[in-house]
Order: C-alpha cells, then structure tokens, then sequence
C-alpha cells in the first residue's frame, strides 16, 4: 500500500470515528445552506479589499429597541448581518437608497458610505460579522 492510500484509509477512519461519537449520531449528515455570499454591499457598492494587519473578527448579537433610529455612522471594514426577528429599515443618507428586512434576512452592509438603521413597533435582535483588522473599529 502506497503512502497515500495509507493516508486516506487513515483520514476516513478518522472521520468515521469522530462522527460516530458526536451527538448527531444516527441523525443523518450535517447540511450547510449559504446565507449570504456577495462581492457587494445591499446598495450595489463593490468591497474594496480588508484592512491591513491582524486580522480580527468580531460577531455581535446586536439588539435595537422598538421605535428607534441610529445616528448616521459608517463601518470602515466588510461586514454582514442575519435578522433574527424583528424589521429594520436601513437607509443610505446620499441618494436615499435603503431597504426593508424581517427575521431570516441577511445585509452585506455598507463600507464606508453613511446609513443608518431604523426599527418599527417591535425591537430587532441581529447577530452581525464584522472581518476586520486588531484596533479598527466596528463603526464611526
């Protein structure tokens, strides 16, 4: 037997007896469904490139309160939201550009460009990834 398939029979059993002691034992096999992959904020905007450095990423649970704007800001880095209930209205401040989204959306949100959020008569819980750099900030 060569030293590859020696490496592959290796990998396999590995495999098989990693998954066999994990909870998901005779569940099936994991999925995965993508939420979001994009080259472009929601306005159309393409992303530039990451800050240099350390890299750094940061997910927030991010919770605004029923009946609520946020103050203009902008990120200076990519960042992605999933809305896990609630609606928020995000809205650009040039152009007036903005969007609705309800639980289950996901946001590639701006870089860059001033916007803001605003939430209805119920409050918005969102968990946001923000792919940074060590001492940039997640907003301005």
């Amino acid at each position: 037997m060569n030293i590859i398939s020696l490496l592959l029979a290796t990998c396999l059993l590995s495999s098989h007896v990693a998954f066999a002691d994990s909870p998901m034992e005779n569940k099936g096999q994991p999925t995965s469904q993508i939420l979001l992959q994009s080259t472009q904020s929601w306005d159309g905007t393409s992303y530039r490139a990451y800050p240099k450095g350390q890299p750094e990423l940061s997910i927030l649970k991010i919770t605004i309160p029923a009946n609520t704007t946020l103050k203009w800001h902008k990120h200076p880095i990519p960042n992605a939201a999933y809305v896990l209930s609630g609606e928020l209205k995000v809205q650009a401040k040039k152009g007036g550009k903005s969007i609705r989204l309800k639980a289950g959306d996901t946001l590639a949100e701006m870089v860059d460009i001033i916007h803001r959020g605003a939430t209805g008569d119920s409050p918005v819980e969102l968990v946001v990834f923000y792919a940074g750099a060590v001492g940039t900030p997640l907003s301005q």
